[in-house]
Parts: C-alpha cells; structure tokens; sequence
C-alpha cells in the first residue's frame, strides 16, 4: 500500500466533505479533473458509482468506480474497475479544529490488458507507479489549502 499524510487546521468533517465529493477531485488532483455519480446517486454513499475523468498531458480518459468503504467524517475509499486500484481517505481528528489526513491506494498484480498496456506504453510518463505516489503528496497539499481558506465548506 502507498500513502501520504498531511495536518490540516480544519475539523475533519469539513475534510472529508471534500475529499469524498468526486465531483469536486479536479481542484486538488494532479490528474483527475472530477467526477460525476451514476445511477441516481447524489453524493457519497456505499455502494455508489461514479465515473472519473482524469488526464495526463494530451492523453485523457474516464474510470468506472464504485465506493467501497464511506464513513463520514473518517474514511471514504472506492475501486478502480480498470485498474483494480483500490485508491482512499483516512481524516483523523486531531483537535476540534484540526485534523490528519491520509491518501493511499493499494495496487493489484493484474490491471485489466488495456490499463497494463498504456501503462507499459510510456504514454502516462516514464515512471507511472512513482507519479501516482508523488500526486498524493500534490492533492493533500492542496486539499489542504483548500480546506483552511474555508473551513465552512
């Protein structure tokens, strides 16, 4: 599993409204550029699904995703269909205003043919798996900045 963590100085339910809202992922992800809810889902809940539109350089594509594990204000964690990623959010209190944050993903053995084949091609950068890692440490920090401005929201 790969993770990085960040304190924010805001209350972590304020936290995981935003990091559990995929609609709003573009603001903070280094590769996603939002999402949108399938099926007649609204917001986060077990069990919904969700497309993500994501983009790296010219190249751009949609995910399917399904949450998997959504605790308010603690965890929020869904799966990649194509990847079999399992990318998630831990927010820990740490104060009534304060709290931690955690992005991490676990990888699987085997993505599906077309997601290993991109993969390998170069097309998402040389070092794929260190970019993912490194786009962790790029979300928290603005999730972060963003969860300070305005810790109403």
């Amino acid at each position: 599993m790969d993770e990085r963590s960040i304190d924010v100085a805001a209350p972590a339910g304020v936290v995981w409204d935003l990091v559990s809202d995929v609609t709003r992922t573009g603001e903070w992800s280094p590769e996603s550029t939002g999402g949108r809810w399938l099926g007649g889902a609204t917001g986060p809940a077990p069990g919904a699904r969700f497309v993500g539109f994501n983009r790296r350089g010219i190249m751009r594509w949609v995910t399917r995703c399904r949450v998997e594990e959504c605790v308010r204000p603690t965890a929020f964690a869904f799966r990649v269909a194509e990847s079999r990623m399992r990318w998630g959010w831990r927010v820990e209190p740490t104060g009534p205003s304060s709290s931690r944050v955690t992005q991490w993903r676990e990888r699987y053995a085997q993505p599906n043919a077309l997601v290993g084949a991109l993969a390998r091609s170069g097309l998402l950068g040389r070092d794929r798996e260190r970019t993912m890692v490194e786009d962790m440490g790029a979300a928290l920090a603005a999730v972060k900045a963003r969860a300070e401005r305005d810790p109403a929201r």
